[in-house]
């Protein structure tokens, strides 16, 4: 076994005395891995290393420090094996169905065809990525054989027989996971669950496809992507006090689990500094910034997967027939097992597009039809490389060309900013190659609305004519170059939260690219709008707060305002509509007295700050479907329009006595941080923002407990940075809204929670000096032989 070698440095703190093996001694095992890791405030590490496999040392072992059980659960999904350790019964067990998917894919050996580096026109994952993950398997080991298993001081998995030490598939397999989120693993039931038909249904004869309803597949496709959103703001030269460039990102994940981002801050001097955030688990800054230039993600419109209809041969469900000719499809069993040692199989069926899937009600496997899909992300191994050669850009030219040349964001757009004040958005993410000229000549007219309303294409699988072909300027076949994708590069700014590329920048809006990324001259969300008009009325200096123009501070208070947009819009002739009628029908008949809500609504500042009185009325009006417009959109002024409360429709008072219906028990009156709450052991942090859908920038959503309140949140805002580039490098501010730990017993499970709480920051710390200036830093030093 490799020694572990573990020494500590106190600086302006108490040192940590950290027991373990004697210090490695040289050896035939390859070179030793050794990395500095400097704990700052709030434990952020900034690693300092020599190489990327050292680095990768570095990242694996202060990851699985502070969440240890959220990596090992990472690898037990991937490892498909949750239903053995952590119960499942059958196929109906959530559990079950994700053993036999990434059984699946196991058995298909992803990681495996990842790792051959077949050309596709990017060496991809070079030495230096293979080299990150190595060094993090060996960090993460190291710290394991350190503690051990029982030694775990996170009781999530303390002792548990499923917490082992990691091999370097295992973290290919959770990349490609990663990867495949809007893809493939938002169709794991539908991909699990498809089946031929039973002889019976075969006998009954041909029966016409049904028409698919867009809703139907919507609810069975997008779920898996309904968790993950974003704000984000690239702020050029001329919307920026000091001239260089400015950089929000507000991602919108998950609060626990392995969505959850961790900071860091990854140096090796002369090749690669990058500071800011990752997915735990994921070896590589993945939003943050360097001494020139920063960025952010936001998920993407377009959609990373095509439906093929397929025309079965007759008397043979498992066949299809292309240009007349018939093939079967590849069959392979999946087997796994429960903790009662049962076994529950699945036959997977493949065909030349990709997996055979079933959505009821929509695409149905008859006797005659069925519906395979092409995953554009199973082939992207290009993602670890492209962070890479991100964070090595020195502005946002040289990022663009990374994006050209790489095509390697899954399911995200990019924003960013340079330090000569020019910003980029792009949707450069992996698209599958469907053309207005393809879409118009393989969708058939069942599917075209769709494709229309939806973006997801159903081509004819029977035509070799209707597969997706390749663009000369893409990085690898089948999916959009770079050439048909929208980028916009500009001087002021530019804008994503979470709508089509349309209206990153109103003053220049994107036309003319293919339905399958996302739609134009359609109405936008009210979070993307209140963004764009809080953007506006900063430079034009019209948002109350002095001066013009942005500056880590304003862009702070911009971005934790906590304006209820939709309640600006509609408050006033809400509180009309119930004083006038201060009686209503419930959508289950009964009679609810609107008099108290009313009141309240009236007093309500319009925004979802821990004193503001009155959000959970207007949340849960918004839910049932109360918050309507009467007015039409208007393409010529989308951001202002539809403005106006639909007073004439019975759904708006409905939906106002539903609400009060659903808060009994919880005073309506009570202040936002009375009732909205992120538990941290015995003690309930108050935590301010609200919902998407009702308008409100700070995204925090946190399930409503009948007479209780909103007492876990389980999504919403996250990491936020607040980058601006000067003369003196990179500054501004940024937090971990959930902390950096996952475990009860770190000193870093609730310090960032509390200070996001009360709109607190942390500081940029990227330059020696800023690191320097932290009086909290401790440093210490890991090394073994590799």
């Amino acid at each position: 076994m490799a020694g572990l070698c573990v020494r500590i440095v106190a600086t302006g703190a108490a040192a940590l005395v950290l027991a373990g093996p004697a210090p490695a001694v040289a050896s035939d095992r390859g070179p030793q891995l050794r990395a500095t890791i400097e704990r700052a405030s709030y434990g952020v590490p900034h690693i300092t290393a020599s190489s990327f496999a050292s680095l990768g040392f570095g990242v694996g072992h202060v990851q699985a420090e502070d969440n240890i059980c959220v990596i090992a659960d990472r690898v037990l999904t991937v490892d498909a094996q949750r239903s053995r350790y952590l119960g499942g019964t059958g196929p109906a067990d959530a559990n079950v169905r994700s053993d036999l998917f990434y059984g699946k894919a196991k058995d298909d050996r992803v990681a495996e065809r990842w790792l051959d580096g077949r050309p596709d026109g990017v060496d991809a994952p070079s030495r230096q990525a293979r080299d990150l993950v190595r060094g993090f398997v060996a960090g993460y080991n190291g710290h394991l054989r350190r503690v051990g298993v029982n030694g775990i001081s996170d009781p999530a998995c303390r002792g548990k027989p499923w917490v082992r030490p990691l091999t370097e598939l295992d973290m290919w397999r959770a990349n490609w996971a990663s990867i495949v989120r809007a893809s493939s693993a938002a169709l794991l039931d539908g991909i699990v669950a498809a089946e031929p038909p039973a002889a019976g249904a075969q006998s009954a004869g041909a029966q016409p496809a049904p028409v698919p309803d867009p809703a139907a597949v919507l609810a069975a496709t997008d779920p898996a992507v309904a968790t993950a959103g974003s704000n984000a703001y690239g702020l050029g030269r001329g919307a920026t006090v000091g001239g260089g460039g400015m950089v929000l990102a507000n991602p919108h994940f998950p609060w626990d689990g392995a969505e959850r981002f961790y900071r860091m801050h990854l140096r090796i001097p002369g090749v690669y500094d990058v500071e800011g955030a990752a997915l735990i688990g994921d070896p590589v800054v993945e939003i943050g910034h360097n001494a020139t230039v920063g960025w952010s993600h936001t998920v993407s419109t377009a959609r990373r997967f095509v439906w093929h209809r397929l025309t079965l041969v007759p008397g043979d469900p498992t066949s299809y027939l292309v240009d007349g000719r018939p093939e079967r499809m590849r069959t392979r069993t999946v087997t796994v097992r429960t903790a009662a040692g049962t076994p529950v199989s699945r036959t997977f069926h493949d065909t030349r597009y990709g997996p055979v899937v079933v959505v009821p009600g929509a695409f149905p496997w008859t006797a005659t039809t069925a519906y395979a899909i092409t995953d554009s992300n199973t082939t992207n191994n290009r993602s670890l490389d492209g962070w890479l050669r991100m964070g090595q850009a020195r502005s946002v030219r040289d990022l663009r060309e990374v994006l050209d040349r790489h095509q390697f964001l899954p399911w995200v757009n990019v924003i960013a900013a340079d330090s000569t004040g020019t910003a980029l958005y792009g949707d450069h993410s992996v698209v599958p190659r469907v053309t207005d000229e393809l879409a118009a000549a393989c969708i058939d007219a069942p599917y075209r609305d769709l494709y229309a309303t939806s973006g997801q294409a159903v081509l004819d699988g029977s035509r070799t004519a209707c597969a997706l072909g390749a663009d000369r300027d893409a990085a690898a076949p089948g999916i959009l170059g770079p050439g048909r994708l929208p980028v916009l590069v500009r001087a002021d700014y530019v804008t994503n939260s979470n709508d089509s590329y349309w209206l990153a920048n109103p003053a220049q809006p994107l036309t003319g690219y293919p339905r399958v990324i996302g739609n134009e001259g359609t109405p936008r969300s009210l979070r993307t709008r209140v963004g764009l008009e809080q953007v506006q009325k900063r430079i034009a200096g019209t948002d109350g707060r002095p001066g013009r123009g942005f500056t880590p501070q304003s862009l702070w208070e911009v971005t934790l305002d906590n304006r209820v947009y939709g309640a600006e819009l509609v408050r006033d002739d809400l509180v009309r509509l119930c004083t006038d009628n201060p009686a209503a029908t419930a959508s289950d008949g009964a009679s609810v007295d609107l008099t108290a809500a009313c009141a309240v609504l009236r007093q309500w500042d319009l925004r979802a700050d821990l004193n503001s009185r009155g959000v959970p009325v207007f949340r849960e009006f918004t839910l049932a479907g109360g918050l309507r417009f009467g007015d039409p959109f208007q393409v010529s002024d989308p951001v202002y329009t539809p403005r106006r409360l639909a007073v004439d429709d019975p759904r708006v008072r409905t939906a106002l006595a539903g609400a009060v219906q659903r808060l009994a028990g919880v005073p309506l009156d009570a202040p936002l941080g009375a009732v909205q709450t992120e538990p941290r052991g015995t003690e309930r942090i108050p935590i301010h923002g609200d919902l998407g859908q009702t308008g409100t920038f700070n995204v925090i959503t946190a399930p409503l407990v009948r007479g209780v309140g909103y007492p876990k949140v389980v999504h919403g805002t996250s990491y936020v940075m607040a980058v601006s580039f000067g003369r003196g490098g990179p500054s501004g501010r940024q937090i971990l809204t959930y902390s950096q730990s996952s475990n009860p017993n770190s000193p870093y499970y609730a310090d960032q929670t509390r200070l996001f709480s009360g709109k607190g920051w942390d500081t940029v710390k990227y330059t020696r000096a800023q690191l320097a200036a932290d009086p909290n830093v401790r440093t210490y030093h890991v090394s073994q032989r590799g």
